[in-house]
């Protein structure tokens, strides 16, 4: 029974992960937008598909592009390294849960990044139609998809995501 309490916690991690990172992925998309004048038209926040911004009028295409996975993946980064600074082992768990969110944030936006660019899928293929050249992608991807494995492996084994034996009842 533990063992199916464990696994269904992970997925419930995963799947709270991938809707969490979504979001801030297209908050920086707004971000961006608000930034250069941009007007969003529909912000599309779907957990079984590739969420999306659209704008209605974008100045400054390339800046609102890069803002999504930049964003999407420095903000959980420097959340958790916030909460580690501040509060030390004080909330060890809750501490594991946000390593574990940034460095999902990282892998799947450089995945998305540096991959996307070879079919030029979502922002990697509006970032490649605006001009970036496709070495900048590849570069995000190598900068911050090995970066969300190392904090994975930081983490230790999932079990330490978890509540230990001795205090589930």
């Amino acid at each position: 029974m533990h063992r199916v309490r464990q696994i269904v916690l992970i997925a419930a991690v995963l799947a709270i992960s991938w809707f969490g990172m979504q979001a801030i992925h297209e908050l920086g998309h707004v971000l961006g937008a608000y930034l250069t004048c941009g007007r969003i038209e529909r912000i599309v926040l779907n957990p079984l598909t590739i969420s999306r911004t659209d704008l209605s009028e974008n100045p400054h295409p390339l800046l609102v592009a890069w803002a999504g996975p930049i964003f999407g993946s420095s903000a959980p980064l420097l959340l958790w390294m916030a909460v580690f600074c501040a509060a030390k082992h004080a909330i060890v768990r809750l501490m594991r849960l946000l390593q574990f969110f940034a460095g999902f944030c990282l892998l799947s936006n450089g995945l998305y990044i540096s991959l996307g660019a070879f079919h030029q899928i979502g922002d990697s293929g509006d970032l490649l139609h605006h001009g970036a050249p496709i070495w900048h992608l590849w570069l995000f991807g190598a900068l911050t998809a090995p970066l969300g494995l190392i904090l994975w492996h930081k983490i230790g084994p999932l079990s330490a995501l978890t509540p230990s034996k001795a205090t589930t009842t």
